[in-house]
């Protein structure tokens, strides 16, 4: 134990005082800073004004919505049932952003159902949610009611309409919060495949100018292999928490000076707050006196950092050390440099089948291959983080933990193959690797 925190000392200290660590400690966290910057910048809402069909199965709205003109939407009205993929796909239909249904069941259960092109800005959302409100208030005082408009308005229960994707009409996909989770599990992989590949190296240069010669007759292979990947490690360890200071010292600059939250009562423009009262129901004042941007709201409303960082911490460690087995077997057993690239492309492989799973987690969270990567070692730690911001299910929290004692236990088992392997291959010199020479290393004792 002793040989392998000398070990791990010495890998940590050569990390640290490499020019490229300093580098990117400081440069890796201002491009990300720089990123969030460009997203606030542009996030933010765009004036848009959208043509929204109402699908007015019987007539219960009789062709009107609005009592005047609105300069954000204009409203048209068509007879009958049409189908989504009519709607999607069919011609007469293109030049409509959003298709609105109304039926008869609009009077029992007060919701309505809006299909959308794009996703319409928080504003849009509020002012057409407000009209249809208006509009069916209207129809309920006349068919239900003896009471006038504005009584009924007084003790009317809530009425509200539900925004759909128009290529996600089911609400399956993920929401925002599903992209920061897998910025998360980005992170996770970016820094496993740097220092992973740092490992690689260490391993590989030493072995080819003969210095593991040296460092064998003081130390055990498990030992080296295992001081370094700790070294390493703590080197990753260490850089992950200079980002996470430059990057909080960023977020809060930028919320203080250049992001504020207008909806603080410091940051209030009265004079934006005053709107006619005949004209807007409360919500709308309310989302009118903001600009809102929707990912400034995701960084700093949404993001639950707390509860990110330690399970982030926990699947990183776990994941480097599955990770950072294999790429440390692969450094032993390479016969040379460019014999041992062609066994990197492969972890490269599983590395972007990685990302690409906890992408298509956002999109499929409840299908069976999305469940699948959730347990996979080679994949968790970025689902999790998909998973974690999406949300589990009530009763179902503990899959988090199963997927990370999971990946513990594949981590321990990889560690101990990749221990045969290093043992029984960082002494052969001048060989071409072979399947078959892998397989009889992995036998050895």
């Amino acid at each position: 134990m002793k040989n392998t925190g000398l070990i791990a000392l010495r890998e940590f200290k050569e990390r640290i005082g490499a020019r490229s660590f300093l580098l990117f400690s400081v440069l890796g966290p201002l491009l990300v800073l720089g990123l969030v910057y460009v997203l606030f910048a542009l996030g933010g809402e765009s004036k848009q004004h959208w043509k929204v069909l109402i699908a007015d199965h019987g007539g219960l709205f009789d062709n009107k919505i609005l009592a005047g003109e609105d300069n954000s939407v204009t409203y048209f009205f068509a007879d009958g049932v049409i189908e989504l993929d009519e709607f999607k796909n069919g011609k007469k239909y293109q030049e409509f952003d959003a298709m609105l249904e109304v039926n008869e069941k609009v009077l029992t259960n007060k919701t309505g159902f809006l299909f959308y092109r794009n996703k319409p800005s928080t504003r849009m959302q509020t002012r057409i949610q407000y009209h249809y409100e208006r509009r069916l208030e209207e129809v309920l005082v006349e068919r239900f009611t003896d009471m006038s408009l504005k009584k009924f308005r007084s003790i009317k229960q809530p009425i509200g309409v539900t925004f759909r994707d128009l290529n996600d009409p089911y609400g399956q996909a993920s929401d925002m919060t599903g992209w920061a989770g897998f910025f998360f599990g980005t992170l996770i992989f970016l820094f496993i495949f740097l220092f992973g590949m740092t490992i690689l190296r260490s391993v590989s240069r030493e072995k080819s100018n003969r210095i593991v010669e040296v460092l064998l007759a003081s130390v055990s292979p498990n030992q080296l292999m295992m001081g370094k990947i700790i070294g390493i490690g703590f080197a990753a360890f260490l850089q992950f928490i200079v980002w996470i200071f430059i990057i909080g010292l960023g977020l809060y600059f930028m919320r203080e000076h250049l992001f504020p939250d207008v909806l603080d009562a410091a940051s209030m423009n009265v004079k934006e707050m005053i709107l006619d009262a005949n004209d807007a129901s409360y919500q709308e004042k309310f989302y009118a006196a903001r600009e809102y941007n929707e990912f400034v709201n995701l960084v700093y409303e949404r993001i639950q950092f707390a509860n990110t960082l330690g399970f982030f911490f926990l699947f990183f460690v776990a994941g480097y050390f599955f990770y950072g087995a294999i790429f440390a077997a692969v450094g032993a057993t390479m016969g040379s440099e460019s014999d041992g690239q062609q066994f990197v492309i492969p972890i490269v492989i599983v590395l972007c089948l990685s990302l690409y799973a906890g992408y298509y987690t956002m999109n499929y969270p409840e299908s069976g291959l999305s469940t699948f990567w959730h347990y996979f070692p080679f994949t968790a730690p970025v689902v999790v983080m998909v998973k974690l911001y999406q949300g589990y299910a009530p009763g179902h929290q503990y899959e988090i933990y199963l997927s990370l004692i999971t990946l513990i236990i594949s981590a321990f088992a990889v560690l101990a193959l990749a221990s045969r392997l290093y043992k029984n291959g960082i002494l052969q010199f001048g060989h071409r690797v072979r399947l078959k020479h892998i397989f009889k290393w992995m036998k050895q004792t």
